[in-house]
């Protein structure tokens, strides 16, 4: 393959790109187009207003297992049907992100992730006795 040909094609990654973004940027039929940086996204947590943060990412596996595990989250929705199963996947998750992360968490992370395995764990343990 020659350098010339090597130069037509060009990849460029448009997500997060806005319209506006996206009509600046070259067409990708011109021949002698530059690639292009991503934009990156204006707002990046739009809509959650939650930061996510290792805590955060544990609590919300916590809460999927937990609701897994026939438990209702949300008082305004329907309660899911259990699929224990499932949760014991996402509890042997947390287990192994506990074993892979030993020295690297402060002691806020540790102790959420510990409190949560804590919880998961008797929560399955009443759940599967019954």
């Amino acid at each position: 393959m020659s350098a010339e040909e090597e130069k037509e094609f060009v990849v460029r990654d448009r997500r997060g790109v806005t319209g506006s973004d996206r009509a600046s940027m070259p067409s990708p039929a011109a021949p002698d187009a530059q690639p292009h940086q991503q934009a990156a996204p204006s707002e990046p947590h739009q809509g959650s207003g939650i930061p996510v943060t290792f805590s955060s990412f544990v609590i919300s596996l916590g809460s999927s297992s937990m609701m897994l595990m026939g438990e209702q989250i949300d008082p305004h929705q329907p309660p899911m049907p259990a699929n224990l199963p499932q949760a014991k996947d996402i509890i042997d998750l947390l287990s192994v992100l506990e074993q892979k992360t030993i020295g690297n968490l402060t002691t806020d992370e540790q102790t959420v992730l510990r409190d949560m395995l804590y919880a998961l764990r008797m929560k399955y343990v009443s759940v599967t006795a019954k």
